[in-house]
């Protein structure tokens, strides 16, 4: 076993570089940087505030690495700096925006830990999904970060057992604003699809189906996937979802799947399932939703809960984890 580094518990527990950074996200410091302003009094006059208090944070930061001072008062991009500049980063981080929930959810981490259950309506009075259906705007930042925006075009090159060629319907539960159901449109001429999730954020569908060149193969369904699903479509896909849920939410689902997969069609998880022994790290969507990432065998016992049968489970060269099931 290799030698584990020494660790530094006050490094590990310093709460003031993670604050800088996201304020410096916030104020949009790297963007003012690169349209050309250098000075401090320019920064702040651009940012909206106090010249002296982020003179503290810029100087605080490139202490970490972050930014450069390459005269008093005066600042510049380096190349951590820049990452500030990526889409992602930014919603990740603006604490004006999803950021700023990503950020005071670890407030309630200890609440977590002690129940295994969110904690996240302690701090903002709703549960996160309520929470987002009530403010539009964190709830498009938060379709924004899982879609093209945020993570890019998805990658739709995955297999199946038996191949695409008889799959002439899928249907996308839980997809978003739909980049996957483009992708994979796009990619296989033949099939039909059908976008699944809240009416809010499939209304913001269109352009991501226009721009595939697909919407005449593409239908909407505005409403919760905790719902009876549309029936009787070869191939339900749940990317990234189930590892956003509990058990009892998460086998929910799936058994909708299953209803609506009946007696032929297959349900297809990307992402949330790990191999057996694999590691499993903290995620935000524990904090946030209590969500879980299980294993193969933990997945399978869901599975059978609701009414599936795993046909298969394997890491494949597209870098997805893939399980597959029918109805049992």
């Amino acid at each position: 076993m290799p030698k584990q580094e020494q660790a530094n518990i006050f490094t590990l527990s310093d709460l003031c570089t993670p604050w800088c950074v996201h304020v410096v996200a916030t104020l949009r410091i790297a963007d003012h940087i690169e349209a050309g302003m250098s000075e401090i009094a320019d920064l702040a006059t651009a940012a909206g505030c106090d010249a002296y208090a982020l003179h503290r944070v810029l100087t605080y930061l490139v202490g970490k690495g972050v930014f450069q001072e390459p005269a008093p008062g005066r600042f510049a991009l380096n190349e951590a700096a820049r990452q500030l500049l990526h889409p992602m980063v930014r919603l990740s981080l603006d604490l004006d925006g999803l950021g700023g929930r990503f950020a005071h959810a670890w407030g309630t981490l200890l609440t977590y830990v002690r129940t295994g259950q969110s904690a996240y309506h302690e701090r903002f009075g709703r549960p996160f999904w309520e929470d987002l259906n009530a403010h539009p705007d964190i709830g498009a930042s938060f379709d924004d970060l899982i879609g093209p925006a945020g993570h890019g075009t998805p990658n739709p090159e995955f297999d199946i057992t038996g191949g695409w060629e008889p799959v002439r319907t899928v249907v996308d539960v839980g997809g978003g604003t739909g980049a996957m159901l483009a992708e994979i449109l796009r990619a296989r001429p033949h099939i039909r699809g059908t976008l699944v999730d809240q009416l809010r954020t499939v209304a913001r569908s269109g352009e991501i189906f226009r721009a595939a060149g697909v919407t005449e193969r593409v239908t909407t369904a505005g409403q919760s996937f905790f719902d009876p699903l549309p029936a009787g479509a070869d191939l339900y896909l749940l990317k990234g979802i189930l590892n956003d849920f509990p058990d009892r939410e998460a086998t929910a689902i799936l058994s909708r799947c299953a209803q609506a997969a009946r007696p032929n069609g297959r349900v297809v998880v990307l992402g949330g399932v790990v191999p057996d022994g694999a590691p499993r790290e903290l995620m935000i969507e524990m904090v946030l939703l209590g969500g879980k990432h299980r294993t193969v065998k933990e997945f399978q016992e869901l599975a059978r809960e609701a009414g599936l049968a795993v046909l298969a489970a394997e890491r494949q060269s597209s870098g997805y984890f893939v399980v597959e099931c029918c109805p049992a």
